[in-house]
């Protein structure tokens, strides 16, 4: 679904990806790991077409998108769940849910997200400051779901959550998952990324240095924590 050919990236003069290759086949969910600074959230940003100082392509189910805007590829099917969340202050829940515009037919319907996140109907009138960080991720989620998405880029989905919630994002991944949602995602979490992912590519200093399958993933475990430096 998703080809990344010789994709490089520069803030300035400074390179932070060199010459990245990746695919992501549909339905599959595929993690990024890496230590912070190895480029993971500039490569989710190029994918978007946020990031301008770029150079490679960019293919989705064939499609060369390296030149659209970032407004197009979302039409395309593209979500983004970025690492802050990127929830309004001022926006209840339920206006949070109604601002995105409904991209796709694959879009879920308010009726299906309250059934798959039971939080949000009973914080509907609430505002973006009021929700803990859980019900935020929870939030970003549906928000992204609603447009249609079908290429979910996820950053850091279970930073700084309490287990539940940890627990719960993780069965919103694999039912996204079994509904023909491809997700990629970036996730320090090695035992919650083996849990939800099929495969992973492990990215330092801006290169994919591995690719690995879940049961590589279990076995180089030690060694890929201390890699990380977690």
């Amino acid at each position: 679904m998703l080809e990344v050919r010789g994709l490089s990236a520069w803030y300035g003069e400074a390179q932070v990806l060199h010459g990245v290759d990746l695919d992501v086949r549909r339905g599959e969910v595929v993690t990024l790991v890496g230590r912070n600074g190895a480029g993971k959230t500039t490569l989710l940003r190029c994918l978007l077409g946020l990031h301008r100082q770029q150079r490679g392509s960019v293919m989705l189910e064939g499609r060369a998108i390296d030149r659209l805007p970032p407004h197009r590829r979302a039409r395309l099917g593209l979500g983004y769940v970025p690492d802050d969340r990127g929830v309004y202050a001022t926006l209840s829940v339920s206006e949070h849910l109604q601002l995105p515009p409904i991209a796709r037919e694959t879009a879920w319907t308010v009726e299906r997200l309250s059934e798959a996140f039971p939080v949000l109907p009973e914080r509907a009138r609430s505002a973006g400051t009021q929700l803990s960080g859980g019900e935020q991720q929870m939030l970003a989620l549906a928000r992204v779901l609603r447009m249609g998405a079908r290429l979910l880029l996820l950053d850091e989905p279970t930073e700084g959550l309490a287990p539940l919630f940890v627990r719960r994002i993780g069965e919103i991944i694999r039912t996204v998952a079994a509904d023909g949602v491809t997700v990629l995602l970036i996730e320090q979490n090695v035992r919650f990324a083996s849990s939800v992912s099929d495969r992973h590519y492990v990215l330092a200093e801006g290169r994919v240095v591995e690719s690995l399958t879940n049961e590589e993933l279990r076995q180089q475990e030690g060694t890929l924590l201390r890699h990380l430096g977690v």
